[in-house]
């Protein structure tokens, strides 16, 4: 591991276990989230024209669907996904610090306002139905306990128990509703999978959330990955 990739992953391991504010899961139980949730969750909400998003999101329906749903398994689903957190993906992806052969070059041509206007658009959109989970799997073990004892965090904890996002905030904060964590629910095992290893190997980084998602994947083996893939891709 380089020095760079060191200090990444020990400032990543730092963030996710200082004290931090906590919600309540479905169950009733307490779940910690890392200390810099407060932070990313006090960005300004996106506003924009939905109608203007549909209609630069043609271009976008190539490879995401008419509706926001990925037309093969290596493209994410849009629809649903919290405005604020597109926004910040696709700004990730003009300024360079987030970087793909595809959205790079579709990003660049972008302006501040299409930006917002795309991420409204795809944010009104119906998510994909749910399907039916299987909790005791390891994945799921995984996305909603965590392993303490290899300091594997749940994933519930930023994503929410059903990976539709935070949806409950601690009861002294505000309460917007929007995020800059991403709904994972029904994305394909293949995306997910290629995502976590980018996280673990620094393909993906640059943003405050790809830092959180480095130190979480430097905890997980090929196998983890792989379980937790399978337990999202059926949520």
């Amino acid at each position: 591991m380089s020095s760079l990739h060191r200090f990444l992953h020990l400032s990543a391991i730092a963030i996710l276990w200082l004290p931090a504010p906590s919600t309540t899961a479905a169950d009733g139980a307490k779940v910690r989230r890392p200390a810099a949730w407060a932070d990313l969750r006090q960005q300004v909400p996106v506003a924009g024209d939905v109608r203007a998003g549909q209609a630069r999101s043609t271009v976008c329906a190539a490879c995401h669907g008419p509706q926001g749903l990925a037309i093969a398994p290596n493209f994410p689903n849009l629809a649903g996904q919290a405005a604020t957190y597109l926004y910040v993906q696709l700004k990730s992806f003009r300024s360079g610090q987030r970087s793909d052969p595809i959205m790079s070059g579709q990003a660049a041509a972008l302006s501040d306002a299409d930006m917002r206007n795309l991420a409204v658009y795809y944010a009104s959109l119906p998510a994909k139905p749910p399907g039916r989970v299987e909790a005791a799997s390891r994945g799921g073990q995984l996305f909603l306990g965590g392993d303490p004892a290899r300091g594997i965090p749940p994933c519930q904890a930023c994503h929410g128990p059903t990976g539709h996002g935070p949806r409950t905030y601690p009861s002294d904060a505000p309460q917007p509703p929007w995020s800059t964590f991403p709904r994972l629910h029904g994305l394909s095992a293949i995306y997910v999978t290629k995502a976590l290893h980018d996280f673990r190997n620094g393909a993906r980084s640059g943003t405050s959330n790809a830092l959180i998602m480095h130190g979480v994947a430097q905890t997980l083996d090929d196998a983890d990955m792989q379980a937790l893939s399978n337990y999202i891709a059926t949520q």
